[in-house]
């Protein structure tokens, strides 16, 4: 697929937002933990993907009925859906001066068109070392679902069936889409909001 960016500056991908707040206490001391000197951008971007996709709990997986949004309380509380995830790996990048984005895929909720779909989010991340973005899928692996770092060939959570109406959309963005935000926002039971009310389309 031919990614397409909403902005042409890398620097907006870099910016600090109310939900990428890697300003916070609690996001600086997870970076200075994670991350050395001698390492790569790549090695960063992997360790950090690596650490959102495993050590932060999806909500659904867990059956968890917090909702977390910004990036600071989905490091605090170790938990969140894919919209706050991706939230939390745009901002452990973006402090390292990284530039990350936001991708979206509409996917089946669960398992057949009758029960409805959804918008899922997943991250972008521009490598200089190889003047290249690479799509990342921090969601959390389980059985059936196994997203992995990879720079040559995508290994994303979801693979999108058109003939099934799902669909790659094919904007980074600087932002998260404010759809995902507002139904966050909106919601403070993260299992109804699962089920229930998360866009379907952008």
């Amino acid at each position: 697929m031919n990614m397409v960016c909403e902005s042409e500056k890398l620097d907006d991908y870099l910016l600090e937002l109310s939900e990428v707040n890697y300003s916070n206490p609690i996001i600086r001391a997870k970076v200075d933990d994670l991350f050395d000197p001698s390492q790569t951008e790549i090695e960063k971007a992997k360790v950090a993907f690596e650490f959102v996709r495993d050590e932060i709990s999806h909500s659904w997986d867990i059956q968890g009925n917090r909702v977390t949004c910004n990036a600071s309380d989905v490091l605090a509380y170790k938990e969140g859906i894919c919209y706050a995830k991706s939230n939390l790996f745009a901002s452990l990048l973006r402090l390292q001066g990284i530039p990350t984005g936001f991708c979206y895929q509409r996917l089946m909720l669960f398992d057949t068109p009758e029960k409805g779909y959804c918008i899922h989010a997943l991250n972008a991340v521009f490598l200089k070392s190889i003047n290249k973005w690479v799509r990342l899928d921090a969601r959390g692996n389980k059985k059936g679902i196994d997203a992995q770092f990879s720079i040559d060939e995508e290994k994303l959570a979801f693979p999108t069936h058109e003939e099934l109406d799902e669909k790659d959309y094919p904007v980074i963005y600087t932002k998260p889409h404010p759809k995902t935000i507002a139904v966050l926002e909106e919601h403070n039971d993260a299992i109804e909001m699962y089920k229930h009310h998360l866009p379907e389309s952008l």
